[in-house]
């Protein structure tokens, strides 16, 4: 078993042999669609964003302040709770979307929010921009995509384990650690340009600075609860943006050139949406990385005559999924292959491989 997980390891690490290690420039299938649509979609607003930034971090608020005044007691777990959430799991997709740059018209707005955000999900500005940008480049392209959730075979106990934040948190805080340091990760160097190294750095040391503060008043207190409030919803938060961030990718195809086969759209309830900031949407994302998070709905009304149909609920999507990860315990090669709508465009020779595999 231990030899198995480290040729695993090997498999997926961005260093060392693999031989997807030199794909560059994937040409992606895009569905024929008017060019003035998508620019259309692509107009991005201060005013709808600021909307949805305002009542977030005002939801937010208001939950910790009722918390705290009603804490220790049992009442405040469900303020705790819905604060967690909004902190450990909707900043996941607001530093995604600001890391885009696409929720904002205005830049700097982007920005804030963005470094906000990436605060609290415990992930480096720099860093993970340049990451993120590598895992559109060459999506769930093993070797070159530093942001695979599950290697195959799948680790669910980490997956699970997740839902808590445990791993991620733990092995953020490494990183910060190893920032904070004048060190940056072997892996990081593959994506992370070498004049943005002091910049890593110095946001690392003024984070442990803030996390050093926060326990001292912990500790001036004899309380918890200022950890409750920053720091610890990474922990107790974090099982949304896993719950509905593992369904992006997982189950599909690895390796391939077409988004229809290695991302999916899921339709979600209008709380997860919000709390996701459409990103269920995320086949449509990922065709159109410029349409803001917004006109994704719109986006996936224009083109849905070329791409598979979407899961109809998060439950019927790991109804799907499942049965495929208990497969891949045993035979990595299982995978899903979405069924495309009669008329659409056929998947390229690469689908051909996959279909023995598929479930």
């Amino acid at each position: 078993m231990l030899i198995n997980n480290l040729i695993m390891e090997n498999k997926y690490s961005l260093i060392g042999n693999s031989e997807h290690k030199d794909v560059k420039n994937v040409r992606w299938f895009r569905p024929e669609v008017d060019i003035n649509d998508i620019r259309i979609l692509m107009e991005k607003s201060d005013k709808l964003a600021l909307r949805d930034t305002l009542i977030w971090l005002g939801v937010m608020a208001i939950t910790v302040y009722i918390a705290i005044l009603l804490s220790p007691s049992l009442i405040s777990v469900p303020f705790w709770m819905t604060y967690g959430v909004l902190y450990g799991s909707a900043a996941d997709a607001r530093w995604h979307e600001c890391g885009h740059k696409t929720a904002f018209k205005t830049l700097w707005m982007n920005e804030i929010v963005y470094q906000i955000a990436c605060f609290m999900m415990m992930r480096n500005p720099v860093a993970w921009r340049s990451s993120h940008v590598r895992h559109h480049t060459d999506t769930i392209i093993v070797g070159r995509d530093p942001e695979i959730v599950a290697m195959r075979p799948p680790d669910l106990r980490r997956i699970i384990l997740n839902l808590f934040g445990i791993i991620d948190v733990f092995e953020a805080f490494k990183r910060i650690l190893l920032h904070a340091s004048g060190r940056i990760n072997a892996e990081e160097t593959t994506y992370v340009r070498t004049k943005d190294y002091a910049k890593v750095f110095l946001i690392a040391r003024i984070w442990l600075l803030i996390y050093l503060c926060i326990i001292l008043l912990c500790l001036n207190l004899s309380s918890i609860l200022p950890l409750m409030v920053v720091g610890l919803p990474r922990l107790y938060g974090a099982w949304h943006h896993v719950l509905t961030g593992v369904l992006q990718h997982l189950g599909l195809a690895e390796n391939v050139s077409d988004h229809r086969l290695n991302t999916r759209t899921v339709l979600m309830n209008p709380i997860s949406r919000f709390i996701y900031l459409n990103m269920n949407y995320h086949l449509e994302h990922h065709m159109f990385t410029m349409v803001p998070y917004y006109n994704l709905p719109k986006l996936h009304e224009l083109i849905k005559h070329d791409v598979p149909k979407p899961e109809l609920s998060i439950f019927s999507a790991y109804k799907r999924l499942l049965p495929v990860l208990i497969k891949q315990l045993k035979y990595e090669n299982a995978v899903i292959i979405p069924e495309l709508p009669e008329g659409a465009t056929p998947y390229q020779k690469e689908v051909n491989k996959l279909l023995e595999n598929a479930v």
